[in-house]
């Protein structure tokens, strides 16, 4: 299960000798081991580093138990480095040679599938899941006190009798009410101790409204959106059903988040458009959010001195005057270091708008 920490490891290798990542589709739903190794084999014959591709064939060979629709391998055999990740998730063939692990996939599911929070209530209790990247890591549940209603007109309705089914009913709904806000406490540590980053509610509507409402408001703000099912319901439906509303939330959230950046762009403020004024910003510190169209990525140059980046073949670097060095992908630097730095990262899917734009910006901290 790949998590936020390993991400972090892997943004901070750095190596003098190259370094090997290899991203391989094994989804068993659509062909077979024996397919995949050789397409495996076909990626690897243009690598011109044979300690790393034998170190790679090896595991898929001996290692690998190809339960995962896809995974992620990275090989540095000067080093000693070896990392794999089996994913739930299938993702783009692809092989890259670099002295750092290419990462930008990795930071795209974790984007899109990482930590979701999900919460089925009723009047009596609640059942919580956390699902990272499509598995169950942590599940969880409470029982409050049962919610008994007498039959309407089973009490006495005499003056000066105790008793009535109104009496009752208050009786059964203070019961709920305080079951509800236990249940609530309760999720609000669960999705506390397990970094959920959105929430999804399931149940009834007025169960899902009176459970939102106690919720604390700092977790009010992460619920991406609440849907019809049983308390009884399976893991597989919940997780399906938590994904597709979790999606559908994620690209209105991209759309909106798009049409801010070009905005801001358009009256300088805040924003910029294109790949090389992204890059001189990532330069300067200055971005918050940077915003990359998925599969975008375009060769540049890398000053050897101060490290700048730039689209541009300039003769000297216009900051510390070194030399540049061509490099293949400038986009995955740019994420790296946008990452390193406490900055974030969204890469958004079908975004005509940024396509239109060169597929590449980002939100400014000033």
């Amino acid at each position: 299960m790949f998590t936020e920490g390993e991400l972090r490891e892997l943004l901070e290798y750095k190596s003098e000798h190259p370094v090997l990542s290899v991203y391989l589709n094994t989804d068993p739903t659509a062909s077979s081991a024996d397919a995949y190794k050789l397409r495996l084999r076909s990626m690897l014959k243009e690598v011109d580093l044979k300690a790393d591709a034998e170190a790679v064939e090896l595991f898929f060979e001996h290692e690998y138990d190809w339960s995962g629709r896809s995974v992620a391998v990275f090989s540095c055999e000067p080093d000693d480095f070896f990392r794999s990740y089996p994913l739930v998730f299938p993702v783009r063939d692809r092989v890259r040679i670099d002295h750092r692990p290419h990462v930008k996939p990795l930071a795209d599911l974790l984007d899109s599938y990482g930590g979701y929070g999900v919460a089925l209530v009723d009047k009596q209790g609640t059942r919580l899941f956390h699902f990272h990247l499509g598995e169950l890591r942590e599940q969880e549940g409470m029982l409050g006190e049962s919610v008994r209603r007498t039959k309407r007109g089973g009490g006495s309705q005499a003056q000066g009798r105790r008793g009535g089914a109104a009496g009752q009913t208050n009786y059964a709904e203070e019961v709920a009410d305080r079951n509800i806000k236990d249940s609530a406490d309760f999720a609000a540590q669960f999705f506390k101790e397990n970094n959920v980053r959105r929430v999804v509610i399931g149940g009834t509507e007025d169960n899902v409204s009176l459970f939102r409402s106690q919720l604390p408001k700092s977790w009010q703000s992460l619920v991406v959106g609440t849907f019809p099912i049983s308390m009884t319901a399976n893991e597989q439906d919940v997780l399906d059903r938590a994904l597709e509303i979790g999606q559908a939330s994620e690209r209105r959230r991209e759309v909106h988040l798009v049409n801010t950046l070009i905005t801001n762009a358009a009256k300088s403020r805040g924003g910029v458009v294109g790949l090389n004024d992204t890059l001189s910003a990532v330069h300067e510190g200055r971005v918050q959010t940077l915003v990359i169209q998925e599969g975008f990525r375009a060769p540049g140059y890398r000053c050897t001195g101060c490290g700048y980046l730039t689209d541009e073949a300039l003769e000297a670097c216009p900051f510390c005057n070194n030399e540049f060095e061509e490099i293949a992908d400038a986009v995955e630097l740019a994420v790296r270091r946008v990452m390193r730095s406490g900055g974030e990262v969204e890469v958004v899917h079908n975004a005509d708008a940024l396509e239109e734009h060169g597929e590449i910006g980002a939100i400014l901290r000033y």
